[in-house]
């Protein structure tokens, strides 16, 4: 899920620090490679590759499902999926809105959990090191990777929502939860806007995950850790009882993404979720940096 590839950098030996070369040299040109090459790896990887096989499987499933039995009333005004069978637009939207509980974060919380720790693991992080590559610039260069995943997942599962809803449905104006219609062009800039807010969110928790990675040299202790903490999070923000902590929870702002779908879209709406994925991503950011810039990893 990371560059921790055992098939591409081999622990313990000189090869390891070859392939890792992408990361070689000073300067935005040795940047630029090593964070191709970090995509690579992460793209590449045949699990993450099955995983986002799952991702995309889910809206097609949400469509035919719909398809076969259509719901029969309005579950509420954020309900896309009682707006799917006028319009197939919407198996977009109710895909994202069932996956960002749970499916999405699983994948970034995957693959923050294994940036670093991953690395560790199977003795590649010290060559890394030793190229040169300044722990800043992996650390940038790990976390800018998580966000481009998150941005990618994201657009994978409205992309093939939306294509899966329009050969089934069809498509046509889209009616916003406002009640007025936008043309079909308004509504594709409105679910790149909302791919765009749910990305904010989590490269948010991409920010937490990083931090994790650097406390372990396990891998998977990382992603459970991560997981754990978005099902808690989640668990959480169902109580009514805890409304007080609702806010400072990571995943409470994030369906407020169907606020994008309003006319005119509230900004005031959207504002705490972004200010609160930025206090995460700082906070943890700043707290991995800390971990890692003192992190014996010579051994």
């Amino acid at each position: 899920m990371s560059a921790a590839e055992p098939t591409t950098r081999a622990p313990g030996s000189p090869g390891a620090g070859a392939v890792a070369a992408p990361g070689a040299g000073h300067g935005w040109s040795g940047t630029g490679r090593f964070f191709r090459s970090e995509l690579r790896l992460i793209f590449g990887r045949r699990r993450n590759q099955a995983g986002m096989a799952v991702l995309a499987a889910f809206p097609v499933i949400i469509a035919i499902a719909t398809r076969i039995d259509p719901p029969t009333g309005g579950g509420g005004e954020a309900d896309f999926f009682a707006s799917i069978t006028g319009n197939g637009f919407f198996v977009a939207l109710a895909a994202l809105s069932v996956e960002i509980g749970l499916f999405l974060p699983v994948a970034v919380a995957a693959i923050a959990g294994d940036s670093v720790a991953g690395e560790a693991n199977l003795g590649t992080l010290r060559y890394l090191l030793t190229v040169p590559v300044s722990r800043n610039r992996l650390l940038a260069v790990k976390y800018a990777a998580i966000v481009v995943f998150a941005l990618a997942v994201t657009l994978l599962v409205a992309v093939v929502g939306l294509v899966a809803g329009l050969v089934l449905f069809g498509g046509g104006p889209v009616t916003l939860l406002s009640g007025n219609q936008v043309g079909f062009g308004e509504g594709l800039l409105r679910l790149l806007a909302v791919c765009g807010y749910l990305t904010v969110g989590l490269s948010a928790l991409g920010a937490l995950g990083l931090f994790v990675s650097t406390l372990t040299e396990q891998p998977m202790g990382a992603i459970i850790a991560n997981t754990i903490l978005v099902v808690a999070s989640q668990v959480l923000n169902a109580i009514p009882q805890l409304d007080w902590l609702h806010p400072y929870l990571l995943t409470h702002y994030w369906l407020n993404f169907a606020e994008l779908l309003r006319d005119p879209v509230a900004f005031e709406a959207l504002r705490p979720g972004l200010l609160s994925a930025a206090a995460y991503i700082v906070i943890f950011i700043s707290a991995a940096w800390a971990r890692f810039a003192g992190r014996d990893v010579t051994s």
